[in-house]
């Protein structure tokens, strides 16, 4: 019986000592908690200047109704900061909201689309060609928060953007793709800015090559290069016709050989045609082979 107290007396110190370990700890862990939530929440001046801002509007009513009522169009949103926080429920509008005029500011987005003209650029093709690209960008504002919070001013950094793209996606084509591939190359720099302005609230839409100028003296080289091969083309046309022409005029001397009286017709038709013309020179045309026959006619005279 005094074994077992013993062992009792010498077990039952140990809970306790566990006992009071965990209420430390567990006071430590709400404390920490207590400072994190401190440093996240308003502060008591915030508390005192929003309770301040309410007695204002109270005591000046209906007066402060003119501070208080805002308004936004159908195409724009207003992003309200209390004290410099982002008030919580995003960006207001379209149509009335409110504002507490002391403690409240806000600014508003538009969100209809907005083009652009991209400077022109001076770009040196992947085939060592320099060339002036010139392009436009249509874009809108899709999250209006993200528009305000993320980025200092989204239209000048979106130009930036759209310019330094253009150098990038052109530096990895040649000239030849630059001209005639416009609709590849616009898709490609779309998507790559609508990826890097998406954190940016910011959705582009369509990208346009406007115009590709190239230098005085490679315009004339190509225009020299390209007139060359017209003239080449027309010069194998022109053979080309010779030879069908060639060919045609055998098959009918083969056909006019055949028949002796044949080659008169075709005298016959040649003078009806120069006749038509109303010409002063008549060119009355011979058979070969009566003049060959009075030639041996006289040879046996002689």
């Amino acid at each position: 019986m005094t074994d077992t107290m013993n062992d009792n007396y010498i077990q039952d110190p140990s809970p306790p000592l566990f006992g009071v370990c965990i209420p430390c700890v567990g006071g430590i862990h709400s404390h920490s908690s207590s400072k994190q939530t401190s440093t996240d929440s308003p502060g008591v001046c915030a508390f005192i200047l929003t309770f301040i801002s309410y007695l204002l509007i109270v005591a000046t009513f209906p007066f402060s109704l003119c501070l208080c009522i805002k308004v936004v169009q159908e195409y724009e949103r207003a992003v309200i900061f209390r004290l410099g926080r982002l008030l919580k429920g995003g960006a207001k509008g379209p149509g009335i909201f409110f504002i507490v005029p002391c403690i409240d500011s806000y600014r508003k987005v538009d969100l209809r689309t907005v083009s652009f003209d991209v400077p022109p650029q001076e770009i040196l093709s992947l085939d060592s060609v320099p060339v002036s690209v010139e392009a436009v960008i249509y874009l809108r504002v899709r999250d209006a928060t993200a528009a305000e919070t993320n980025v200092e001013d989204y239209s000048h950094s979106t130009r930036l953007l759209a310019a330094t793209t253009l150098r990038n996606v052109l530096g990895t084509r040649n000239l030849a793709e630059i001209l005639s591939e416009r609709e590849s190359i616009s898709a490609t720099m779309q998507s790559s800015l609508d990826d890097a302005t998406d954190p940016w609230g910011v959705k582009v839409e369509r990208v346009e090559i406007k115009d590709v100028r190239l230098p005085v003296q490679l315009q004339r080289a190509m225009a020299a290069e390209a007139e060359a091969a017209r003239e080449a083309r027309a010069k194998v046309i022109a053979a080309e016709g010779e030879q069908r022409a060639s060919r045609a005029l055998k098959e009918a001397a083969d056909v006019i050989n055949e028949s002796p009286a044949a080659l008169q017709l075709r005298y016959l038709q040649t003078l009806n045609a120069i006749s038509a013309e109303n010409n002063s020179t008549i060119i009355f045309p011979l058979p070969i082979d009566v003049l060959t026959h009075m030639i041996h006619r006289n040879k046996e005279d002689d």
